[in-house]
């Protein structure tokens, strides 16, 4: 028997909440399949550590991570700190320092789910956003000068690499070429941005010539915001930078129902180090501690996961479970309804006996 240590941070907000009512999904389909087992660490990291040390995580606390299977990670962001420090602190500082360099995102229509587009455009909604997770825009580089002045400056920089881009465009291909479209749509803005995303696009392009049988094109950003809504159909896997990944994944969220249904992953392909699994959601503080978080972002991340850690039978059983239930309901207020986080929990579980 398999068993996975997993390094949980419930973090902020609902986080806790949802991400709990995964690990006890998570532990009836362990006891379930009977392969493997969960053995889970939670770490208090977050808004509330930071209150108590002045530190969202320990020092060491990536250290801390490497010699877990995977990480589970609930949600970041309080109204009270700055979203700088909780981000860049927290999630950021994990996803950079373990070099979880690929960020995945599968977006489509759970079954039951209704969206805002149309019925037909929304069933042909299914992709899979893959976002490099390293540099770019988020690389962290930039400053401030002469604070408080006139003339006082703020500067970020977006860092684009021919090794990053080299690895995040083969691990797209790859991606592309494993789900039956074979499709692949490359994101970019170098008509404007006319150095780093020029550099994009080349190194792309050079990786691109090692695929011949794939199915290739190019989208400008804002382009590819408006023809996602319009042509959904038109794409299956999308690579874009972080930033314009970032963004372009909200929408997609959005247009399947309910923000709280996504989930993503961040990963490191070498598997030198352990990838971090998320719901998408955010911590949502206004509705904290009433019960009524939708779990189905954290579900469906333990789905992700379960296929990071090989155990690909029991995340197809899980995802069976979870399209049973928004099939069939009951649904928390996001999606229409009037249950609460336990029920979903409790439904999934039912779904996973039956």
């Amino acid at each position: 028997m398999n068993t996975y240590n997993l390094a949980v941070i419930g973090g902020d907000g609902v986080g806790p909440e949802v991400i709990e009512a995964g690990i006890d999904v998570l532990d009836a389909l362990a006891a379930r399949e009977g392969g493997f087992r969960i053995n889970a660490t939670r770490f208090d990291w977050g808004s509330d550590h930071y209150r108590r040390t002045g530190r969202m995580m320990p020092k060491d606390g990536v250290e801390r991570l490497r010699g877990f299977d995977a990480i589970y990670f609930g949600a970041v962001g309080d109204p009270e700190i700055p979203d700088h420090i909780t981000l860049w602190d927290l999630r950021l500082a994990i996803c950079q320092g373990l070099d979880q360099y690929a960020n995945i995102r599968p977006t489509r229509l759970l079954r039951g789910m209704r969206g805002p587009l149309r019925p037909d455009l929304g069933a042909q909604i299914d992709w899979l956003i893959v976002r490099e997770n390293s540099e770019g825009e988020y690389a962290g580089v930039g400053g401030r000068a002469h604070p408080g002045l006139p003339l006082e400056v703020g500067m970020d920089v977006a860092v684009f690499t021919r090794g990053g881009v080299e690895r995040i465009a083969r691990f797209a291909c790859e991606a592309a070429m494993a789900r039956p479209r074979k499709r692949l749509t490359v994101v970019t803005k170098s008509n404007a941005q006319r150095h780093g995303l020029v550099l994009w696009d080349e190194v792309c392009a050079g990786v691109l010539a090692e695929y011949p049988t794939l199915d290739v094109d190019w989208m400008l950003v804002d382009a590819m915001a408006a023809t996602m809504v319009t042509r959904p159909g038109d794409y299956d896997t999308i690579l874009a930078t972080n930033l314009h990944a970032d963004i372009l994944s909200d929408l997609a969220s959005a247009l399947t129902g309910s923000l709280g249904n996504g989930a993503t992953g961040n990963i490191d392909p070498t598997g030198r180090a352990p990838s971090m699994f998320e719901p998408i959601h955010g911590s949502a503080f206004d509705i904290m501690g009433r019960g009524i978080a939708n779990p189905t972002g954290a579900f469906w991340t333990g789905v992700l996961m379960l296929d990071n850690l090989g155990e690909t039978q029991a995340a197809a059983r899980l995802m069976r479970a979870i399209e049973s239930v928004t099939e069939a309901g009951p649904y928390t207020p996001d999606m229409g309804g009037q249950a609460n986080t336990a029920a979903l929990r409790d439904a999934v579980i039912a779904a996973l006996e039956a």
